[in-house]
C-alpha cells in the first residue's frame, strides 16, 4: 500500500529551464531535511524549453495542462497532488522553497490556508517592481481586506500553503493570474481558517522578462475583487448616490437655494433626480448579482435574502411600483393642468419643472420597482427551492 503523504509541493511551469531545477531541488531539500514526507509536482502549461525533461530528471512528477494560464496550471497541479496539504509558489526561484517549515507547522494546527506576507518577511532589493510594491500590492490587499474582512495583509503573495481539496472545496475557477485572489476571497467568503506567516522574495531567477502584466494583471485582479462583492460594486455606491440625491432634492424643491456664493436650482433638481434614479438602479443590480452569484455557487447562501422573499413578494413590489408611478402621472397631469391655464404657452420653468422633475422621477422609480419586482421573482424561483 502506497505510503500517504503529508505535503505536496506544486509549482506552475512555463518555460522555466533557468530556475526549475533550483526550485525543486530546494523544495527536495527541505522534504528531506525535516523529515516530512511529500513530492514536487510541476503544472506544466506547455512548455517548448525542454522543462518537463529538467522537472523530471531532478524527481519531479509532471503534470500536462494543455488549458493556458497561472491558474489552470495551479489547479491541474494541485488536483493530481497525493499530499494531505498543499504548498505552492512560483518556479522561478523569488521563493524559497527550502523554508517552508512555518507553513507546515500551521497546517498541522489546523489552518485550512496559509498566506506568506512578503512585507513582513522581507523583499530583497530588486525584487519586487516599484509600482507593485508601493501601489499595486497595497492597494489590491487594502481593497481585499476592505471587501473581504481583515487578516490578510498580503493578498497576493505567490507562496502559500492549504489542504489538497481547496481547489474543489471552493469551487476554484478562475484560469489566470487572478486565481490568486480567487483562492483568498472564497477562502474569506466561506469563514475557512486562515493565517499569515512571514516569508522572504527574492529577485526572479530568470533572464527573460517574468509572464506577469503589470497594468492588465493588477486589473484582472480588482476586477475580480470588485465582481465577487456585489455590496461594494453597486450597493454602497447606489445607497450613497440616493442618499445625496434625496438631501439635494430636498433643499431645492421648494425653491432655490444659495449656499455662499453657489445658486442650486432646477438645473441641480434635476441631477439630483438622477442620483436617485442611478442609485436604485444599483442598489437593484447589488439584490439581482447576489442572488444570481449564491445560485451559481460564486457566493454563499445569503440568509438575510430569504427574510428579503419572505416580506417583499411579487405582489408588494407590484402595489408599490404602480402606487408611485400613479403619483408621477398625477403630478405629470397637474403639469399639463396648469400648461392649459396659460393656454400652452410659455410657462416659468423654475416653478414648472418642480412639478414636472419629481412626477418624471416618479414614473421611472415605479416603473422600474415593477419590472426589478418581477425580475427579482423570476429569480426567486430557483432560490426558494435550496
Amino acid at each position: 500500500m502506497e505510503k500517504e503523504l503529508e505535503l505536496t509541493i506544486v509549482m506552475p511551469c512555463l518555460n522555466e529551464a533557468e530556475t526549475l531545477k533550483t526550485c525543486i531541488d530546494k523544495a527536495f531539500k527541505y522534504l528531506k531535511d525535516n523529515g516530512v514526507s511529500g513530492e514536487v509536482v510541476i503544472g506544466d502549461n506547455g512548455s517548448t524549453d525542454g522543462s518537463q525533461q529538467i522537472a523530471k530528471d531532478c524527481g519531479a512528477r509532471v503534470i500536462d495542462i494543455p488549458r493556458k494560464g497561472y491558474g489552470s496550471a495551479l489547479m491541474g497541479a494541485i488536483q493530481a497532488a497525493k499530499g494531505k496539504y498543499v504548498i505552492m509558489g512560483d518556479s522561478d526561484d523569488s521563493y524559497d522553497f527550502s523554508n517552508l517549515n512555518p507553513f507546515v507547522e500551521k497546517l498541522r494546527e489546523g489552518y485550512d490556508l496559509v498566506m506568506g506576507n512578503r512585507f513582513k518577511g522581507g523583499i530583497a532589493k530588486g525584487a519586487m517592481p516599484f509600482l507593485h510594491y508601493y501601489l499595486g500590492n497595497p492597494v489590491l490587499s487594502f481593497i481585499g481586506k476592505l471587501f473581504f474582512g481583515k487578516g490578510i495583509n498580503d493578498f497576493h503573495c505567490g507562496l502559500r500553503g492549504f489542504r489538497q481539496d481547496i481547489v474543489d472545496l471552493l469551487n476554484l475557477q478562475t484560469t489566470g493570474m487572478e486565481f490568486a485572489s480567487e483562492m483568498v476571497v472564497k477562502s474569506q467568503i466561506n469563514k475557512l481558517k486562515i493565517t499569515e506567516v512571514p516569508t522572504t522574495l527574492s529577485p526572479d531567477g530568470r533572464s527573460r522578462p517574468p509572464h506577469l502584466r503589470t497594468w492588465r494583471d493588477g486589473w484582472r485582479h480588482l476586477r475580480f475583487l470588485l465582481l465577487y462583492s456585489p455590496r461594494w460594486l453597486f450597493l454602497i455606491p447606489g445607497i450613497t448616490l440616493m442618499i445625496i440625491g434625496l438631501i439635494l432634492f430636498v433643499m431645492i424643491i421648494k425653491g432655490p437655494v444659495q449656499l455662499l456664493n453657489i445658486y442650486f436650482d432646477t438645473n441641480t433638481l434635476l441631477y439630483s433626480g438622477a442620483f436617485v434614479v442611478i442609485g436604485y438602479q444599483a442598489v437593484n443590480f447589488a439584490i439581482f448579482t447576489r442572488i444570481y452569484a449564491i445560485q451559481q455557487g460564486f457566493l454563499p447562501k445569503k440568509y438575510a435574502l430569504d427574510r428579503l422573499y419572505n416580506f417583499i413578494s411579487l405582489e408588494t413590489g407590484l402595489v408599490v411600483g404602480i402606487l408611485v408611478t400613479l403619483g408621477g402621472l398625477v403630478g405629470s397631469v397637474y403639469s399639463l393642468y396648469l400648461w392649459d391655464l396659460q393656454e400652452f404657452g410659455q410657462l416659468d420653468y423654475s416653478s414648472i419643472l418642480r412639478i414636472v422633475i419629481p412626477s418624471v422621477i416618479a414614473i421611472m422609480l415605479g416603473l422600474q420597482t415593477v419590472f426589478s419586482s418581477f425580475f427579482l421573482s423570476f429569480l426567486g424561483l430557483n432560490q426558494k427551492k435550496n
